[in-house]
């Protein structure tokens, strides 16, 4: 039994990693309407990476990769959406910080969670890697300092 239930939990696990974007739409920052289901980057990788101001990891993580993100650009083409779970009452917050971190990234909007939930997020910060070809083959929760490193590794392993 044990056998049979570990097996029924692998294949699951394989199912999601390899899973399509959702069919969700949610907006940018200037309020301009994003289905995710259709992100591409001309067969090149994709970083979606789930934070709120709120949350001191995810400012840690996003800020850290942008120190980096200008060479992973140039060296893997990299793209990274930011998405912001900040619910209606800190929405406005975002904006203003990413403004003042100077963000490179896409940022995008996900006040109801719908993002979120179709992404089966539960806590912050969330980072995927979507695949040329739109698929899911990485993800991260939380965050430590050294992790953009992996992060990094598994998009030169895209990129080959």
């Amino acid at each position: 039994m044990k056998k049979l239930v570990s097996i029924a939990l692998g294949m699951m696990l394989t199912v999601a990693m390899f899973a399509q974007l959702p069919d969700v739409k949610i907006k940018d920052l200037e309020g301009n309407s994003v289905d995710i289901s259709k992100l591409s980057n001309n067969g090149k990788p994709i970083i979606i990476s789930f934070w709120a101001t709120w949350c001191k990891p995810c400012k840690a993580e996003l800020n850290t990769i942008a120190e980096e993100y200008e060479d992973w650009v140039d060296e893997t083409g990299v793209k990274m959406i930011a998405v912001s779970i900040d619910d209606a009452r800190s929405t406005g917050r975002v904006e203003p910080y990413v403004n003042a971190q100077g963000w490179e990234y896409d940022v995008l909007l996900d006040p109801n969670g719908d993002l979120k939930r179709a992404m089966n997020v539960n806590n912050v910060p969330h980072t995927f890697l979507i695949d040329g070809k739109g698929k899911i083959v990485w993800d991260h929760n939380n965050y430590a300092a050294g992790d953009e490193e992996e992060l990094y590794e598994e998009i030169l392993k895209l990129t080959k």
